[in-house]
Protein backbone atom coordinates (compact mmCIF):
# COMPACT_ATOMS: atom_id res chain seq x y z
CA UNK A 1 0.00 0.00 0.00
CA UNK A 2 1.33 3.65 -0.83
CA UNK A 3 1.80 6.10 1.67
CA UNK A 4 -0.90 8.81 1.51
CA UNK A 5 -0.65 12.75 2.63
CA UNK A 6 -3.61 14.85 3.84
CA UNK A 7 -4.39 18.18 4.11
CA UNK A 8 -6.06 19.44 7.08
CA UNK A 9 -8.50 23.06 6.71
CA UNK A 10 -10.76 24.65 9.10
CA UNK A 11 -14.01 25.66 7.06
CA UNK A 12 -17.23 27.21 9.29
CA UNK A 13 -21.24 26.78 8.00
CA UNK A 14 -24.13 28.39 9.25
CA UNK A 15 -27.93 27.40 9.09
CA UNK A 16 -30.82 29.03 11.01
CA UNK A 17 -32.00 25.40 11.50
CA UNK A 18 -29.61 23.33 13.23
CA UNK A 19 -26.18 22.55 13.79
CA UNK A 20 -26.37 19.38 11.70
CA UNK A 21 -27.31 21.95 8.61
CA UNK A 22 -24.21 24.12 9.16
CA UNK A 23 -22.23 20.87 9.36
CA UNK A 24 -23.77 19.83 5.92
CA UNK A 25 -23.87 22.73 4.17
CA UNK A 26 -19.87 23.31 4.61
CA UNK A 27 -19.27 19.72 3.67
CA UNK A 28 -21.47 20.26 0.90
CA UNK A 29 -19.61 23.84 -0.48
CA UNK A 30 -16.29 22.46 0.28
CA UNK A 31 -16.79 19.20 -1.95
CA UNK A 32 -17.65 21.79 -5.05
CA UNK A 33 -14.01 23.10 -4.81
CA UNK A 34 -11.67 20.13 -3.32
CA UNK A 35 -12.11 16.65 -4.32
CA UNK A 36 -11.85 13.46 -2.36
CA UNK A 37 -12.88 14.74 1.12
CA UNK A 38 -12.08 12.21 4.12
CA UNK A 39 -12.60 13.12 7.30
CA UNK A 40 -14.67 16.12 9.22
CA UNK A 41 -14.41 16.49 13.01
CA UNK A 42 -16.60 19.34 14.97
CA UNK A 43 -13.83 21.50 16.94
CA UNK A 44 -16.23 24.28 18.36
CA UNK A 45 -20.04 25.04 17.76
CA UNK A 46 -21.81 28.40 18.49
CA UNK A 47 -25.07 30.36 18.43
CA UNK A 48 -25.40 34.08 16.39
CA UNK A 49 -28.02 35.78 18.69
CA UNK A 50 -30.23 38.87 17.37
CA UNK A 51 -32.68 40.75 19.53
CA UNK A 52 -32.32 37.92 22.27
CA UNK A 53 -33.64 34.87 20.04
CA UNK A 54 -30.75 32.59 18.15
CA UNK A 55 -30.95 33.71 14.53
CA UNK A 56 -27.94 31.16 13.00
CA UNK A 57 -26.09 27.67 13.80
CA UNK A 58 -22.59 27.82 12.86
CA UNK A 59 -20.34 24.95 12.98
CA UNK A 60 -16.28 25.33 12.92
CA UNK A 61 -15.10 22.29 11.22
CA UNK A 62 -11.35 20.52 10.85
CA UNK A 63 -12.04 19.14 7.33
CA UNK A 64 -9.02 16.58 5.70
CA UNK A 65 -8.83 15.78 1.75
CA UNK A 66 -6.19 13.68 0.15
CA UNK A 67 -3.32 15.59 -1.40
CA UNK A 68 -2.91 13.85 -5.38
CA UNK A 69 0.03 12.78 -7.30
CA UNK A 70 1.31 14.83 -9.36
CA UNK A 71 1.82 12.35 -12.32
Amino acid sequence: MAESVYKVIEIVGSSPESWEKAASAAVERAAKSLRDLRIAEVVEQDLHIENGKVSAFRVRLKISFKYEDAA
